[in-house]
């Protein structure tokens, strides 16, 4: 059973300093012993004993709290929008390590807090998981909400998104009417949830005519009107079900756009261009060059820009904020090793896959540089891994460039892309053991040349440890 913390007088004051004391000397005693980086264990712990300590510390925050949630590009976005709260001068509360459920949370809460309970911060930016959604925006109540995707994601832990979907609405509507909710109108499903809610609504998304889909992915998930279940049509399409739709039958449309992206320049692996814009405000137009690539990066960077304006961040601030950010471990993160180039790109699920996949082959000739894919399934990768077979991998029939395959799921990676179409000369099964695996695929790419790791949550971990073991990078806490 939860002890209870509430009570007046000096209990709860010892309780929550108990507790942030437990936690801290957690968290130091993991990182001495080289157990991890104590993100998620002392926040338990300090839960346990104080089950409130999340609430008061959010509570003492000046400026509140910023919740960010979706489906894909969450840490992205938490990160862009810190980095730019921190160059307006706020002190930044962030669990910014990705830990997202509410353990993750209240460690990131208690490192930075002081032992009296001082939280050292002036707004709080919290990344959380689709899970834990709910229960982080009742213990937080934030002042602001930015909801960014919903797509299919370990359908064993979190189910179907109707069930998602209803968590999400049941939530929105018990925070109060001052709260704002910042959301991506070009997806259905959010554009459904967040309709009629008494809060003040921002939407964004984009308006591009270069960077079109011409049809609608097989693996998409909002294919059909939540109000009537008609098929839906788009006027714009852009990432799996994300775009300008409409249904014909019930009338049901994106609803207007207040922060709008568009003239989009996509540089291949390596950076994007996007201009900004707010409804009815020409002259507010903002162009950005942000060191993230991809469109699907596109949207993460227009939804940091619609919280910060909602925030009250100068455009010029922000700008210079996201003209400097880097992405965060393992999305996108370029590690020399061994006098080879080797870009990190986490990949989860059918979305996120397929746009990784549309990225590295931008240039057309279809993937020209040698890739290892590493398939985990444990518990935070999700343990069902057909979602392999919703994944566009047809996309890399064609090129040159060999394939690996390792972890604990390898084999089945490789089976899939047999069945995609890659000849048995550019496929190359490697050991299911990451650091076996790792060692074997480096020394296939040619000194001085440039190589693609694309692995799900804990093999991206388990990479970042072996490359951190060995000097490549720093340790993702420590980020």
């Amino acid at each position: 059973m939860r002890p209870s913390s509430t009570g007046a007088g000096v209990l709860p004051r010892v309780r929550l300093g108990a507790a942030l004391a437990a936690a801290k000397l957690a968290s130091a005693g993991i990182q001495k012993l080289g157990r991890g980086g104590g993100t998620a264990a002392p926040g338990l712990l300090a839960d346990r004993i104080d089950p409130d300590l999340l609430t008061k510390l959010a509570g003492r925050l000046e400026q509140g709290s910023v919740v960010v949630a979706g489906t894909n590009g969450k840490t992205t976005v938490s990160r862009m929008l810190a980095d730019i709260l921190e160059a307006d001068n706020c002190r930044v509360v962030h669990n910014r390590s990705g830990s997202n459920l509410v353990r993750g949370v209240a460690a990131a809460f208690a490192a930075q807090a002081s032992l009296a309970g001082d939280p050292r911060g002036d707004i709080g930016v919290i990344e959380t998981d689709e899970a834990a959604f709910p229960e982080i925006v009742r213990l937080v109540a934030p002042r602001m909400i930015l909801l960014n995707n919903l797509f299919r994601d370990q359908l064993d832990r979190y189910g179907e998104l109707n069930t998602i979907g209803t968590r999400w609405r049941a939530a929105l509507e018990r925070v109060p009417p001052e709260t704002a909710v910042v959301v991506n109108a070009d997806d259905p499903a959010l554009a459904e949830m967040t309709e009629g809610l008494p809060v003040r609504r921002i939407t964004f998304g984009l308006d591009e005519r270069r960077h079109r889909l011409e049809v609608l992915p097989h693996a998409a998930d909002a294919a059909t009107c939540r109000r009537c279940g008609a098929d839906l049509v788009y006027d714009a399409l852009y990432v799996s079900h994300l775009g300008d739709w409409r249904c014909p039958n019930c009338g049901a449309a994106r609803p207007p756009l207040d922060i709008v992206g568009r003239e989009i320049i996509l540089n291949e692996v390596e950076s994007l261009e996007v201009t900004v814009g707010m409804a009815g405000q020409p002259g507010r137009d903002v162009p950005l060059a942000v060191g993230v690539p991809g469109l699907y990066n596109a949207y993460n960077v227009v939804a940091a820009v619609a919280a910060a304006r909602a925030l009250g961040v100068p455009d010029g601030t922000t700008a210079r904020a996201l003209g400097a950010f880097r992405a965060a471990f393992g999305r996108i993160e370029r590690v020399a090793f061994r006098g080879r180039t080797l870009t990190l790109a986490l990949v989860k699920n059918p979305v996120g896959f397929n746009e990784v996949l549309r990225m590295l082959t931008s240039a057309g000739g279809g993937l020209t540089v040698p890739t290892l894919i590493a398939i985990n399934d444990l518990a935070a990768d999700g343990r069902d891994v057909s979602w392999l077979w919703d994944v566009d991998f047809e996309l890399l029939a064609e090129g040159t460039a060999p394939l690996s395959t390792t972890g604990l799921r390898g084999a089945d990676m490789a089976n899939r892309l047999k069945y995609a179409g890659l000849s048995a000369d550019r496929l190359r099964p490697l050991d299911a053991d990451l650091r076996v695996a790792l060692e074997a695929f480096v020394d296939g790419v040619p000194e001085g040349g440039t190589a693609y790791l694309l692995p799900t949550y804990t093999a991206m971990l388990e990479l970042r440890r072996i490359l951190a073991s060995l000097g490549a990078v720093e340790t993702f806490w420590r980020q």
